[in-house]
């Protein structure tokens, strides 16, 4: 099978000894700016000026302010497949508050649904956290109808960005996102270590306080006064001092995202996956594999799941050839096809060699 031909407007270095699918990165509210402790957005980030920031705390704060803003509201709704960070932190924050976990249980591969979510919710619960594109299926959610069965029983939509930013467009303000947090080191090539970010909508800021209280997130930080003052709006948000290194490497990465513009990076998004899947289906569902993704791009993000009963050891193997996917339990082999740097060829010689290591 040969790809079409395709190229995107930004440069990015794509010699390399290894060809890698872990990069299944993000798109982020801008480049630094200023004293660097909020972000900029510039055209085809998500966001807006007003309302993001980086080195956060990643959905700690959002999740423990969300919840205080809501007095009387004891329940929490998320995905029992809901990326484990996330699960983590909510289940943390449910212990220490005593909360009510309410989990949505589905199809993996399919993500979920207004369906699902409106049967879970009432007036008894204040936040609902749900990851943009499952990490391990990359389906996509319907975040405009999801966010508005949220509003309609009075709770707030919390929206994990993680596998969405930098590789699908992603418009929070008609989405109705009330808060999103992210990472910068996937499709922003931040790198391991780069900073988190953080949404808050602009309605919000006046309401919702941080609760942890970083000298960055003070008002005239080096007064070093006496007592919290928040920095009005989105910088409240902010906690210590970024690293700077990550955030050099964040701003570079946002400026290639930006250069080459968000839709000419999902169409090569969609044309990668949709090879992937051909070959899949040509090669490898003969030899016992099948499809952990969407089949409707509409519906898929920029990474692909081909799922095996011996997929873990079959992923070490992989490595070993040189080919670098990510093994999410209990059956999957991810390849994150990052659209800026990923090539036809690398999406073949990939799947070519999972092909002969079953055979």
């Amino acid at each position: 099978m040969r790809p079409t031909r395709w190229r995107t407007t930004a440069r990015a270095s794509s010699s390399t000894t290894r060809t890698s699918y872990t990069s299944t990165g993000t798109r982020s509210a801008g480049p630094p700016a200023g004293r660097r402790p909020a972000w900029r957005p510039s055209s085809g980030t998500a966001g807006a000026a007003t309302s993001s920031a980086a080195g956060t705390t990643g959905s700690t704060s959002p999740s423990a302010s969300a919840t205080s803003s809501r007095p009387g509201r004891r329940a929490i709704v998320l995905d029992r497949d809901e990326f484990p960070t996330d699960r983590y932190v909510l289940e943390g924050l449910a212990s220490s508050r005593g909360l009510d976990l309410r989990w949505i249980g589905r199809d993996p591969a399919a993500g979920p649904s207004v369906g699902e979510i409106e049967a879970l919710l009432d007036r008894d619960v204040a936040l609902v956290v749900l990851s943009h594109v499952d990490y391990r299926s990359a389906a996509i959610a319907d975040m405009t109808a999801i966010s508005a069965a949220v509003h309609g029983a009075g709770a707030l939509a919390l929206w994990d960005l993680c596998h969405s930013v930098g590789a699908i467009p992603v418009d929070l303000t008609t989405g109705g996102a009330d808060l999103a947090v992210g990472c910068t080191y996937k499709y922003l090539n931040g790198g391991p270590g780069s900073p988190a970010f953080l949404y808050v909508r602009s309605e919000l800021q006046g309401t919702l306080r941080n609760p942890v209280q970083g000298w960055f997130g003070r008002r005239d930080q080096f007064a070093m006064g006496p007592g919290y003052e928040p920095e009005p709006g989105i910088r409240s948000w902010l906690t210590g001092t970024p690293p700077v290194g990550g955030l050099v490497a964040v701003e570079e990465g946002a400026r290639l995202v930006i250069e080459a513009g968000i839709d000419a990076i999902r169409a090569k998004g969609v044309a990668l996956t949709g090879y992937a899947i051909e070959l899949h289906d040509a090669w490898l569902a003969p030899l016992g594999c099948t499809l952990g993704s969407p089949r409707d791009p509409a519906r898929r993000g920029a990474h692909v799941s081909i799922r095996h009963p011996d997929a873990g050891e079959l992923t070490r193997r992989l490595i070993d050839t040189g080919v670098v996917p990510d093994f999410r339990a209990p059956d999957s082999i991810r390849l994150g096809l990052a659209p800026l740097y990923t090539r036809f060829v690398d999406v073949w010689t990939g799947i070519d060699r999972l092909r002969g290591l079953i055979r």
